[in-house]
């Protein structure tokens, strides 16, 4: 398929999303591939597109983010104490 099948493209999808929060559309009727779960929202491909669009505002995995807010958090922590101390 390519893009300009898009736009005649009739078949119904899902959001599918993984345990590092990343998205994706998936065939419905499919059966899911392992480690992906449902979002929930179903339609066209655009439909759910638009919605991926929506709430995937953040790139980077789950596992990343939080590794970078515990780094945040302990650099935070480290000039704190010293300011203390």
């Amino acid at each position: 398929m390519n893009a300009a099948d898009d736009d005649t493209d009739t078949r119904h999808y899902v959001v599918v999303r993984n345990a590092e929060e990343q998205y994706s559309i998936w065939l419905a009727g499919r059966e899911l591939p392992a480690g992906w779960e449902a979002d929930g929202v179903a339609g066209s491909k655009a439909q759910c597109l638009e919605h991926i669009e929506r709430v995937w505002t953040d790139m980077r995995p789950a596992s990343l983010r939080a590794a970078m807010s515990l780094r945040a958090a302990m650099s935070l922590h480290t000039a704190t104490s010293r300011s203390a101390g």
